[in-house]
């Protein structure tokens, strides 16, 4: 993700304003040879066949999740959930502290997967424009109302968007967005789940019996961690805990459906929060990094430290 110092901890370095699905599969790779405990896999591909990569730390009892680059234009969620690892691994085994918390202390308590970058096509659209060659050309052009640049876009290659995509009231959510084809974003698709980046979450998600879930978006800064009743007792004591840590506000979110997090509540009544981290304008500007990582790392290690 960046180059060490002195101490060998990862420090930022100016190139990642465009951390993309290549930066992330390079840094895949180092953090495995770097920390053998970590394990990584691929739950599926993209439209364009990018794996969408997960990778685990930890081997305690509770299941975490947490995913990233849903939508396209907060890719910055990306190189935050990316740090956070990297700071995780490298205090095991240091006996340190990640976001305040012990490390080694987390890691037997829980077992945390992350899918870093769950839109890649989307987030390569988004930092580099449309480029000649790319197979969606004049469909993407057209979507995007004839511009080339495509720092506003949310969706996936195929003008989805990802967060509309869950079988959570998704007839609903069509309704209420009255956006009839792709484009930017809002489009949910021609029917649930119709797009393999949303597809491989949801059955990835069912399979691995997580117990709770964290869908990393921006911005805002507020937490959001009910569903139309679905939520168990402990969600909105939790989403108290996760704010306490980061300064963030827990919100109870009423009119929106077909997250993914709208649907782990509903498919499985466990607690699932969305977190809207940083504020600003999307995309944030990656100046603005070390102060959301700061909170944002509070927050995650908060919630690995949840469970009783």
């Amino acid at each position: 993700m960046s180059e060490e110092n002195r101490n060998g901890r990862t420090e930022l370095s100016p190139e990642e304003y465009r951390y993309g699905w290549t930066e992330l599969s390079r840094d895949l790779q180092r953090l495995v040879l770097s920390y053998p405990f970590l394990s990584v896999c691929s739950i599926g591909c993209s439209v364009l066949g990018k794996p969408i990569y997960a990778f685990r730390i930890g081997e305690g009892p509770f299941r975490w999740h947490f995913n990233a680059s849903c939508h396209a234009n907060e890719w910055i969620t990306t190189p935050l959930v990316m740090h956070f690892a990297e700071q995780y691994a490298a205090a095991c085994c240091t006996q340190g502290t990640v976001g305040g918390k012990p490390a080694s202390a987390l890691y037997r308590k829980t077992s945390l997967w992350i899918v870093p970058m769950l839109n890649p096509d989307g987030v390569e659209l988004v930092q580099t424009g449309l480029q000649p060659g790319h197979p969606f050309y004049r469909e993407l052009l057209h979507w995007n109302g004839g511009n080339l640049r495509f720092e506003d876009w949310k969706a996936n290659a195929r003008g989805v968007d990802l967060n509309d995509q869950f079988p959570a009231h998704w007839e609903e959510e069509r309704e209420r967005r009255q956006t009839p084809g792709p484009g930017p974003r809002d489009y949910g698709g021609p029917a649930p789940l119709s797009e393999p980046e949303a597809f491989s979450l949801a059955e990835w998600t069912a399979g691995m019996d997580f117990h709770a879930v964290i869908a990393l978006h921006t911005q805002g800064e507020e937490i959001y961690w009910n569903y139309r009743g679905h939520e168990p007792p402990e969600s909105g004591s939790w989403a108290e805990r996760l704010a306490e840590a980061s300064g963030y506000r827990a919100v109870y979110l009423e009119g929106s459906d077909a997250g993914y997090k709208d649907w782990f509540l509903q498919a499985f009544g466990r607690p699932g929060f969305t977190v809207e981290a940083g504020f600003g304008r999307n995309p944030l500007p990656f100046a603005e990094f070390p102060s959301i990582s700061e909170r944002l790392n509070r927050l995650l290690a908060e919630a690995l430290d949840l469970p009783e």
